[in-house]
């Protein structure tokens, strides 16, 4: 029996996190009321020009850099042309002759062993508009806010063998461009988005079959579940004949789980690629070169072994970490005021996520200051503020950006080192739970637990908690 292999390389197109468009300054924010984001130049009106963003090409190098790519210093825009309705001008601007990062790789764990994924380049483009249909009224409408949001396809060599390989390839980068700041990459939003390109071959030949390609995946499971769908199709149609396979593109029906035939596979000059004359090529000097390359993080897995052993966190606190480096920087400026690496993550892991989740936001929107955040933890852990109280003043940095030590004198939050009008507030408390008290004097060291929540209620949570108990079990005793 024939055994066969399948062959897979990705085109993995990630939204950048510019402020803007690539070429017009209207804002990058293509998920809000349709069209409000869009001016003369992304909806293709005529005789606008289009203005190359240099945050763009600062994006596209750091990209190139973490994935271990050379970078062209002279890079070129130029046009594709093909029709369709949410493509204003009838083609895109893209880069085909002389794209910002070529040669690259990544590296993957298989089963294996480590597997280094080839990148064959990375170029910047402009993403089309999105069409609306509208069901009731049996239309089609377009949105034009995503026209000219900044992109990056990542195209690879078909190095990848099968669906487990895939996810953990979309994985690393995920986890590097977000690291590195230069795209959230949530699939959801549509801000990662993956084409599959899929053939299958004998097993140790070196010809590689009919290729076929499945568009703008967006989830993990969908694309493992079209990749293994795909792959016994091929499979099915060189063994029985029962079709014939042709090069094309096929869309993934995520309900029926099975693709579909879209349109033929274009190639490169049904495209009719040209350089666009309205836009200077872009010459990266030596000082710009320098400039990303001093300004990358360490990779996310060095991050990971520097928390480890020079902050003595869990393995599970930075894994946590530095799934994002928002929360690393705002850990690192946290931990530099505080001095306490275990409690600065516990508070970002624990009590901002919380407040994140609450929100419906993720870890990348976190936005308050690691060193206020810091000046915070300090207070607890110096029983200035109790962790009650702090939480309250934590909930308040979400809203403003305050001092937390200011906000808790202003409000009276300030734990009170008054040791007479705590002894007052013990005495009677305990002279109206007689029989708590009495139960811890008898051994029952959970009897306490009521006493000391009346305490902390009636100073209103302005106390140090290991103050209180010392107090309190010392008046229960005597």
């Amino acid at each position: 029996m024939t055994q066969y292999e399948t062959v897979i390389g990705l085109e993995v197109h990630v939204e950048l996190a510019s402020a803007s468009k690539i070429f017009c300054s209207c804002a990058n924010r293509s998920l809000e009321e349709h069209n409000i984001h869009v001016c003369p130049a992304c909806c293709g009106m005529p005789g606008m020009l289009p203005v190359t963003n240099k945050k763009v090409v600062d994006l596209g190098m750091t990209a190139g850099m973490m994935l271990n790519c050379h970078i062209n210093r002279t890079t070129t825009f130029d046009k594709k042309s093909y029709y369709y309705p949410d493509l204003p001008c009838s083609y895109q601007v893209t880069q085909w002759f002389s794209p910002i990062a070529v040669r690259g790789y990544v590296t993957i764990d298989t089963p294996e062993g480590k597997k280094d994924i080839r990148i064959k380049q990375i170029h910047m483009e402009e993403d089309a508009g999105k069409l609306v249909h509208d069901t009731w009224s049996n239309t089609t409408l377009v949105d034009f806010n995503r026209t000219s949001v900044p992109l990056i396809e990542i195209v690879s060599q078909p190095d990848l063998s099968s669906a487990s390989e895939v996810v953990a390839y979309l994985e690393r980068l995920r986890a590097v461009l977000r690291f590195a700041k230069v795209s959230e990459c949530r699939m959801e939003r549509g801000t990662m988005r993956c084409d599959v390109n899929l053939s299958v071959r004998p097993k140790g030949s070196d010809k590689l079959g009919v290729r076929t390609e499945m568009k703008n995946m967006n989830s993990i499971s969908a694309i493992e579940r079209a990749i293994a769908y795909e792959t016994q199709r091929h499979i099915n149609a060189i063994e029985t004949g029962c079709e014939e396979l042709v090069q094309e593109t096929r869309r993934w029906d995520d309900e029926k789980n099975k693709s579909f035939a879209m349109r033929n596979k274009e190639t490169a000059g049904d495209y009719r690629y040209f350089p666009d004359p309205n836009i200077m090529p872009v010459v990266i000097d030596d000082a710009w070169f320098e400039r990303i390359k001093a300004s990358l993080p360490p990779a996310p897995e060095i991050k990971k072994a520097r928390l480890i052993e020079e902050c003595n966190l869990s393995e599970y606190d930075a894994d946590l970490l530095t799934q994002s480096r928002v929360l690393c920087d705002c850990f690192d400026e946290a931990y530099a005021v505080s001095g306490l690496a275990k409690e600065s993550a516990n508070w970002i892991l624990s009590n901002c996520m919380g407040i994140l989740n609450k929100n419906g936001q993720t870890m990348d929107d976190l936005r308050i200051s690691g060193s206020s955040l810091g000046k915070l933890i300090k207070a607890v852990a110096d029983g200035q503020i109790s962790n009650a109280n702090a939480r309250k003043i934590l909930e308040a940095m979400f809203d403003e950006d305050i001092d937390p030590i200011e906000h808790a004198k202003e409000n009276g939050l300030v734990n009170s080192n008054d040791t007479g009008e705590i002894e007052s507030i013990v005495a009677a408390v305990v002279a109206n739970n007689a029989k708590d008290a009495a139960d811890f004097r008898a051994g029952n060291e959970k009897a306490i637990n009521p006493l000391f929540g009346a305490c902390m209620r009636e100073l209103k949570g302005k106390c140090d908690p290991q103050v209180l108990r010392s107090i309190l079990i010392a008046h229960i005793m005597k």
